[in-house]
């Protein structure tokens, strides 16, 4: 496993100073050979160190914007790592090009990466469509280069396998008869703790390749198109069913104030059959969905 070497590099523009004295010097030495016609080789010899020289140190001249690195490998060994912004001088002799994306300089930068759509299915089995965003940067530099063959690709493989991982974790949603676990994390309902738990997942599937998660979110949930009429009739028969219970809650609590007031303010008396009687009429004028029509008795109660 390799970890990441920080590496001091020259100031460019020192070391273009000194690129542009050995061009002069250069020149002053091939003018001297040439003003001794060709008989001095001494300067002939200078002549060509300096412009050895000169060409080499211009080789070592490169760039870095904010937010980018260079790994710096001579011959095959990793030195170190080059983090300075702007005109930068190392070794000429550093390779040029590493890794799959052929440049040895990396972004550090937060990239995004906004996966598609993924039918899989869910704790209980059920086939769900799910998709997730995942912000991520590159924190150490040897690793992404030297011991992944190519780091945007292993994000993308590894983000899809976390999300396959995370999603058959958790149940969608709850089901009608799972009260006991009513508590339990579900994909729909617990958005903050499931993109938790695919932060932690991804960071630790990322972490070879030397990259950091700043943020995983979940972009899109939803039930597969083969069962996802199926899904809505079943939580609106739920919706249908709670919102029942609450009527049935609510006019039992009103019928059994209504006797208790009657009976406690001595309105009328109630025998066991009449009371029966009132109960089923208040009952019905409360839980039913349309508008009670009275109907007036003119006989003997």
């Amino acid at each position: 496993m390799s970890n990441e070497r920080h590496l001091d590099s020259e100031s460019g523009w020192l070391m273009l100073f000194a690129n542009v004295v050995l061009f002069l010097a250069t020149v002053v030495s091939f003018l001297r050979f040439i003003a001794s016609d060709g008989d001095d080789f001494l300067y002939l010899l200078i002549f060509l160190v300096f412009l050895v020289a000169s060409f080499l140190v211009s080789n070592g001249f490169f760039t870095l914007q904010p937010g980018q690195a260079r790994a710096c490998v001579l011959f095959g060994e990793y030195v170190g790592t080059v983090r300075d912004e702007g005109l930068r001088w190392a070794n000429p002799f550093y390779a040029k090009s590493l890794g799959a994306n052929g440049s040895s300089k990396v972004s550090t930068r937060a990239r995004t990466l906004n996966g598609e759509p993924l039918k899989v299915n869910d704790k209980m089995g059920n086939p769900i469509e799910i998709a997730t965003v995942v912000v991520w940067r590159v924190q150490d530099t040897a690793k992404a280069l030297f011991d992944v063959d190519d780091y945007e690709s292993f994000v993308a493989m590894q983000t899809e396998t976390a999300l396959r991982h995370v999603a058959s974790v958790y149940a969608y949603d709850h089901m009608e008869d799972d009260d006991e676990n009513a508590e339990s994390i579900t994909l729909r309902s617990n958005i903050e703790e499931v993109s938790a738990a695919l932060k932690e997942e991804l960071s630790i599937r990322f972490a070879p390749a030397g990259v950091a998660v700043d943020d995983a979110r979940l972009t899109h949930l939803a039930y597969a198109p083969e069962i996802a009429q199926a899904m809505l009739r079943r939580q609106q028969a739920e919706a249908v069913i709670a919102a029942r219970k609450k009527i049935v809650e609510g006019a039992v609590s009103m019928v059994d104030m209504a006797i208790e007031r009657l009976s406690e303010e001595s309105v009328v008396e109630l025998d066991n059959e009449r009371r029966a009687q009132f109960v089923t009429n208040l009952m019905v004028v409360l839980c039913g969905e349309s508008e009670a029509q009275p109907v007036v008795n003119a006989g003997n109660l």
